[in-house]
This record gives structure tokens, sequence and C-alpha cells, in this order.
């Protein structure tokens, strides 16, 4: 036991549906309902309602039987899709919420960043939070003073570190917020989400700053849909699913089945689709998109896409396919395309399968955009579907500048790398131009 950070037994957490916090009631309000009460009790016995007894027998469990141990200087990964339990058990472990059952052990003394300004308040100043914190983590207030100027540094928000942060953008909260989580030094760290908010260059700093908290051997329990930070980051994984640890191991294997569980329960249906063209061949089943390196269904500019489609055939073989995808504006203008005709085409492929389209460093600036399918056999139609569904691009550092297009905005829908150059000599430019950027580089 003695190298034990965390021992986590038998956890569970259930929540009633429909239950609502009793609100702060005046004078008024207790007499009028004092009157109104017999009223409302008669109807509902009319009705055959027990008064009060309306949710009794409604209720979620959040989390089921969870158990679990993390090892002193492990970085635990924990994963799974949105509602599958992640947050509550991060903050049953920051002793946030009270579990319903099960028990949990900590040897060590606990900082957490669940959610921007979590364990801040808002009346105080950047400064007086960071003290806060502190105290709560058990540390005195000359441990936090040795820490604080690299703290505030690390944040960015010096400017503003007397400011109250009620005043804080969510931004600004995050930035400080991680930085007072990172840098006092807990000896096990719990982090929710992080790098989904804030700029990318915040996003880096993050990321470099969490691989050396990972480094220095203390334990951290980390929270992300973004799998390649997660593969980096972390030994080992857990991934829960409604509530319950489905996978547990290495973080590498518990990706790759968060990966194939994510593509069979997630893609977009197509088999009930009857606003198709073609002759059915070929039929599509389903689609999928994902940021090729995270295996996220969130897409960022310059990161490599993966399109991937299930289809299936009454035919044994399918002999001369052409496959196509295009993503198209709400105008229906075609903004990019990625077929088969522009290669060899497949000359045989099996009566039931899947196919993955990748586009490199893609190209397409942040917004809202239409995915349209399309496939020939042997020259003529199979199937063709105009809005096979949706494809939202977030906003990235495409040209690794640390600034990004905004969505809806006039840059035009298609990013190209490019660089400009100053000179009063033409032909002087072009030769820097070649040599930094050879032709066909």
């Amino acid at each position: 036991m003695s190298d034990l950070a965390v021992r986590v037994r038998g956890l569970g957490k259930e929540y009633r549906i429909g239950d609502t916090q009793k609100a702060y009631r005046t004078l008024r309000d207790t007499l009028v309902d004092s009157v109104q009460a017999p009223a409302r009790r008669a109807w509902q016995l009319a009705r055959g309602h027990a008064y009060g007894a309306t949710n009794l027998n409604k209720s979620i469990w959040a989390l089921k039987d969870v158990s679990f141990d993390v090892r002193h200087g492990e970085v635990l990964g924990i994963i799974g899709s949105n509602g599958a339990g992640k947050s509550t058990l991060l903050k049953i472990l920051s002793r946030i919420t009270e579990p319903t059952e099960g028990a949990i052990d900590l040897y060590g003394r606990i900082g957490a960043l669940l959610e921007v300004g979590t364990g801040f308040h808002p009346e105080l100043t950047g400064r007086e939070n960071v003290f806060l914190n502190g105290a709560i983590l058990g540390m005195s207030r000359l441990e936090v003073a040795r820490k604080f100027d690299e703290i505030v540094d690390f944040s960015g928000i010096e400017t503003f570190i007397d400011t109250p942060v009620k005043h804080y953008s969510s931004g600004m909260r995050l930035r400080l917020g991680f930085s007072v989580a990172a840098h006092l030094e807990p000896e096990i760290l719990v982090i929710d989400e992080v790098l989904a908010v804030g700029d990318v260059s915040f996003q880096r700093k993050c990321l470099g700053k969490m691989e050396n908290v990972a480094s220095s051997g203390r334990t951290v329990l980390f929270v992300s849909h973004n799998m390649t930070a997660v593969s980096a980051l972390c030994t080992r994984a857990i991934m829960l699913k409604e509530g319950r640890i489905v996978e547990e191991g290495s973080a590498d294997d518990v990706i790759q089945k968060y990966i194939m569980d994510t593509l069979e329960t997630t893609g977009i249906s197509l088999s009930e689709r009857t606003d198709r063209e073609g002759d059915g061949k070929l039929r599509f089943t389903t689609l999928q998109f994902q940021d090729a390196n995270s295996k996220s269904d969130v897409v960022i500019p310059g990161n490599d896409v993966d399109v991937i489609v299930s289809y299936k055939s009454p035919l044994d073989t399918l002999h001369n396919v052409e496959m196509s995808v295009k993503f198209m504006d709400n105008y229906n203008n075609v903004i990019i395309t990625g077929s088969t005709s522009f290669y060899d085409g497949f000359d045989t492929l099996p009566a039931e399968g899947n196919l993955i389209c990748r586009f490199y460093d893609f190209p397409l600036a942040p917004g809202h955009y239409k995915i349209y399918l399309y496939a020939r056999v042997n020259g003529i139609l199979a199937d063709q579907i105009e809005n096979a569904g949706s494809c939202d691009v977030s906003e990235g550092d495409f040209f690794g500048t640390g600034k990004s297009p905004r969505s809806g905005g006039k840059q035009g829908a298609v990013m190209v790398r490019h660089h400009w150059y100053t000179t009063d000599n033409l032909s002087e430019a072009m030769t820097i131009v070649d040599n930094d950027y050879p032709i066909g580089h």
C-alpha cells in the first residue's frame, strides 16, 4: 500500500432525476404555500399520485462499481464519450461531490483543475485567489509566495493580477487556474479537459507544463478527448462507459479500444436514408470524420482529417469502383473534393467494408460544412447522398503562428500556406524565395 497514491473501491454516484434544489423562501412564499398545499395534495391523490413521491423511483447512476488504483508517479488517463462519468469521477476524487457508495483513499495532497474558475472566489483578486488556493492545498503563505512570480508569469495576466476575478474573461480564469494547479505542486494533480479551452499557443504551453509535471514524479489523473495528449502524457488509462470501467491497461491499448468503440457507436447512420440516387449496387451505411492524430471528432485546420465511410453491396464482389467525398458550404458550393478519380480508384472491393479518405493538412477555414458522398460501379451511379452529414471546423493554428482565421470571417473558405517578403530588388527577392521554399517543396 505504501506506493499507492489513489485507491478507489466500489465507487458509485446516484442522481435523482427531477429533484430540484430548494431555493430561498420568503415569509410570503411560506404563507402562500401553506394555503395552497391542501388543495394540491387533494388534486394529486385524485390523480392517483402520492404527494411528494413523484420522482422517488427516477434516478440515474453517473458512476457504478468503479474500482482502480493509481501508484505514486503514475499518470493515468481517463477517457470516454460525453456522459460516461469522467467529470463526476474527478469531482468525487477532488472532494467536490460526495459519492453515494464506495470508498476513496488519497495518499497525498490533491490539487484540481476541473472547470474554468473552479476554486476561485469571484470577489477576490487574482493575487488573493492564488494564496487562497495554496491555503486550500495546505501550503503556507511563504510556500505560495516562493512560487507566486512563476505562477503569474506562466499565466500571462500580470496586468490584471490585482483585479477581482469576476472581471476576468473565461480564458484569463483558465490561464490562472491551470497555472495555480500546476505550480503549487500538489502530490496528486487532477485535470479535466484543460486542453479544450484557450488559444492554441496556451494549449501548447499547458501540454508542455503537464509533461514536466508528469516527468517530475507527481501523480496525475488526466481527462481529455485529445487522444494524442493522452498517449503522450499517460502511462496507463481507463475507459468509462455509462458510468462503469470497461477497459483498463496501457494508454495506447485503451485508446485503440476507445477509437473502435467510437467508430461503432457515433458514426452517422445512412442505411435508412431515402434521399439518395443510384442503382443500389453499393450503398453507404455510415459516415464518420475525425482528426487523424487525436481521433477526436473535433476537426482542426492544418491537422490530417479522416473521412470514414462504411458500405454494403448485394453483389459478391464490386469491380471498377469510384468514390468521392466533397465538403460544401451552406450555399452548396463545393469547397474541396477527395476522389479516387484523381488516382486509380478501386479495381475490386468486397461486398461489405470500410473506406478511409485522408485529407492531409486539412485546409478549410473555421465554419460549418456539409458532406456529399458519391459512388460509381463500372461507370454507373450506385449511390449519391448530397447532404450525408455535416462537419464543424474549429479554430486552429494552421499557419503555425498562434493566430487563427475566425469562423465566418472574410478570409475565404480555404487556407494556403504562404509567406510575405520585402525587398527593393525583384530578382533578389525571387532568389530568396526559391532558396527558402524550392519549387516542389
